[in-house]
């Protein structure tokens, strides 16, 4: 029976590629499911059969440590050479998309709470 490995919605494309590659690599037999036409189904790797479940999940387990730990280390990195990008920054790069976002929230908030501002 196909057994479940990993959820690939939101996952970066070489993420999910160094996963099908570890797979391979290590002759797990597996397969893979898409989002479907309209985005609703669940895109995944599966595997074909519960055998090789513990040992596809202990590679994963540490793939993800692996990844996870050079993300980490990339993010000091930039840090210490005062590279890494600060809330401040991000609206100063891009002032008018912030603007927006913001008018869009105080919106969706008049929207929402005007019935019960107004009730009396």
């Amino acid at each position: 029976m196909a057994v479940l490995l990993f959820r690939l919605r939101g996952v970066p494309d070489d993420e999910a590629d160094d996963v099908r590659a570890l797979l391979t690599q290590h002759a797990i037999d597996f397969y893979e499911t898409t989002s479907g036409s309209w985005g609703v189904s669940m895109p995944a790797i599966w595997l074909h059969d519960d055998s090789s479940i513990d040992q596809a999940k202990e590679l994963l387990a540490v793939y993800q440590e692996q990844r996870a730990r050079a993300a980490r280390d990339a993010y000091v990195a930039l840090k210490q050479r005062g590279e890494h990008k600060r809330l401040w920054q991000g609206i100063a790069a891009h002032p008018f998309r912030f603007l927006l976002m913001l008018a869009l929230i105080a919106f969706m908030l008049y929207v929402s709470l005007s019935p019960f501002i107004h009730f009396g």
